[in-house]
């Protein structure tokens, strides 16, 4: 449903959930794991952080690109409540705020509601009707997101998998970075890599799309995203485009100084999808995932002792 008044604008969508309203919460109020379960969500950037009150930095991608916000929220656990707002951010959107509520409706039944408010800058109707179509798009995908992992909370933990690989190797850590920042160069440093097409509208700010070889000859397509925070040394990313047992990929580089060496470790964290041998999906998936984030690691280490040799 979608009202008018004056110049605010509000929106409302709600979705029943198979689960307890204290699970449903629970998922509402861990942001930074929204990436695993909200297929546009790439990355959630905890800026503060009380227990009760946050700010945090979002990327989302939206019609095909990677915009961000500032997020504040108020979680209330008691009153199963989540209020929040965004700051302004780029495009026709000027004020943006919402709320989330939890209904139980029952022994294991609850019912999720999303309500915002919005404003269009200049008040266009074409653009206030794109504003509303994608703030009731994006409501509608986070709702469901929120319903599948409040639905699978008693098997979520054999469904999550997180792991990671630390390599060091002399040189300096601005080549590595370059390695891991550069993917348009990673076909010709990877061998399963076939293509990797890069659109960055803003410095750092990384939507991609990526042909592989698997081993048995066939071709498959990935698509992601990679937000760079090169003075920090970390580059997270997210592939957008999964398939087979991976429902959802997320992962992060991090680039240490460590004397005239550099310490670089990979993050990976996994949403597998529900069916099947899941003891055999989880070690598919991590050798699989391990193997080319090794691949990585020695293609930036010997571009680091290269730049060491020459340096």
């Amino acid at each position: 449903m979608a009202v008018t008044v004056g110049r605010l604008h509000s929106t409302g969508n709600a979705v029943d959930v198979a689960a307890p309203a204290g699970v449903v919460f629970a998922v509402l109020a861990d942001a930074p794991q929204w990436p695993l379960f909200v297929p546009s969500a790439v990355h959630t950037e905890r800026l503060e952080f009380d227990g009760a009150t946050e700010r945090s930095l979002v990327w989302v991608l939206v019609d095909g690109a990677l915009t961000s916000w500032v997020a504040h929220r108020r979680l209330d656990a008691a009153g199963l409540r989540v209020d929040f707002r965004h700051e302004p951010s780029e495009g026709p959107v000027g004020v943006l705020r919402g709320t989330w509520t939890v209904e139980p409706l029952g022994p294991g039944h609850s019912r999720a509601t999303l309500t915002c408010d919005f404003t269009v800058a200049d008040g266009h109707a074409a653009d206030t009707a794109r504003v509303r179509r994608a703030t009731g798009a994006h409501a509608r995908e986070v709702l469901a997101g929120v319903r599948d992992a409040a639905e699978r909370w008693p098997r979520l933990d054999d469904l999550l998998l997180s792991f990671e690989d630390t390599a060091r190797f002399p040189g300096p850590p601005e080549a590595v970075y370059d390695v891991l920042y550069r993917l348009t160069d990673w076909p010709a440093l990877l061998p399963d890599v076939a293509r990797i097409d890069v659109t960055e509208r803003r410095p750092g700010v990384q939507v991609l799309r990526a042909g592989f070889l698997a081993a048995d000859g066939s071709r498959h397509t990935a698509e992601g995203a990679q937000v760079c925070f090169p003075h920090a040394g970390r580059l997270v990313w997210k592939h957008t485009l999964a398939g087979g047992p991976v429902a959802a990929h997320t992962g992060e580089w991090t680039v240490v100084p460590d004397g005239e060496a550099v310490t670089v470790v990979g993050r990976h964290r996994v949403l597998l999808s529900d069916g099947g041998d899941l003891g055999g999906a989880r070690e598919h998936v991590r050798d699989t995932l391990r193997r080319r984030a090794l691949a990585v690691l020695d293609a930036a280490g010997t571009r680091a002792r290269s730049a060491h040799r020459s340096g």
